[in-house]
């Protein structure tokens, strides 16, 4: 990725989409050639000169100060996952070491598997799914039937003809999920396995080049969630999504739902028709986490 255009792109689209009133500036009568906020009316802002603002989104401004960084978040009024984007893109390259494989602890694959009334899973580095409980798999798709290197958030919700029926409100999800993929971008610009995910999606989804080029971030802590399953029809979920301590690459996501509600009675119809025989003493599942995700 370079690292110099994704800041000039990310800058000019974040001030593209701020009006003067927004940012809380008068009229000065001036037309504007384009949209959103002039390179000198964000610099203002910010409390920088318009000739450094400007070597700034050029990529030729070295390393900002902290206090630069928050003038920036404060000018173009940035979320959490915007500011940790833009921090990401100004700071100094530097040369990492390899990425490891993930892995889910034991402590942690253990409570995925007590959440057996709601669908859970566990996300990784470019919203790969490292493990899921039996209702997630069958409320989204089973990622453990896939190969490893398809078990993929992003993937599914784009290349994944059953998605599009699946999930409801399919547009505003999966451009989300590409917003959250453009933030492991950011943070990770040398993944190799991450170029590739990025790669395929441009070629084979029609929608991912326009949403990517949109060059909008995320970082999913909670919402709505709706989907539609073939045997039990509509379910409504309130998600949230929660990072464990001690690995913030890792991303438990719950699908909670209203106790007695209609999507808590069609779920446990859901995991009554799915239950998979046993025989006597046998366990439903397994002890183990899963095995590693590069």
């Amino acid at each position: 990725m370079d690292r110099t255009r994704e800041l000039a792109d990310f800058l000019r689209t974040r001030r593209a989409r701020l009006t003067p009133d927004q940012a809380g500036l008068p009229a000065d009568g001036r037309p504007r050639r384009v949209p959103g906020l002039r390179r000198d009316e964000v610099a203002r802002l910010a409390g920088v000169s318009t000739e450094y603002y400007t070597r700034l989104e050029q990529g030729r401004a070295g390393n900002p100060s902290p206090e630069v960084t928050e003038g920036l978040v404060r000018a173009l009024q940035l979320d959490l996952g915007e500011r940790e984007h833009l921090t990401d893109l100004l700071a100094r390259p530097v040369r990492r070491a390899p990425i490891s494989p993930q892995r889910v602890r034991p402590g942690l694959y253990l409570m995925l598997q007590t959440l057996e009334h709601v669908p859970a899973f566990i996300l990784g580095r470019r919203t790969d799914v490292l493990a899921s409980n039996r209702l997630a798999r069958e409320v989204l798709t089973d990622f453990e039937a896939l190969p490893a290197p398809h078990r993929n958030l992003a993937r599914y919700y784009l290349l994944d003809p059953e998605a599009r029926e699946r999930v409801g409100d399919w547009e505003r999800i999966a451009a989300e999920t590409v917003a959250m993929v453009r933030l492991e971008a950011g943070r990770y610009p040398n993944d190799r396995r991450l170029s590739d995910l990025i790669g395929e999606l441009t070629v084979r989804s029609p929608e991912f080049t326009t949403w990517w080029n949109d060059h909008r971030v995320l970082r999913r802590t909670h919402g709505a969630k709706h989907y539609h399953h073939p045997l039990v029809g509509d379910l409504h979920f309130s998600y949230e999504a929660l990072q464990p301590p001690g690995d913030t690459d890792q991303t438990l996501c719950v699908y909670n739902v209203e106790p007695g509600s209609p999507t808590a009675e069609a779920l446990q119809l859901l995991a009554n028709w799915t239950a998979p025989e046993q025989e006597p003493h046998a366990r439903s599942e397994p002890t183990t986490p899963p095995t590693e995700t590069p």
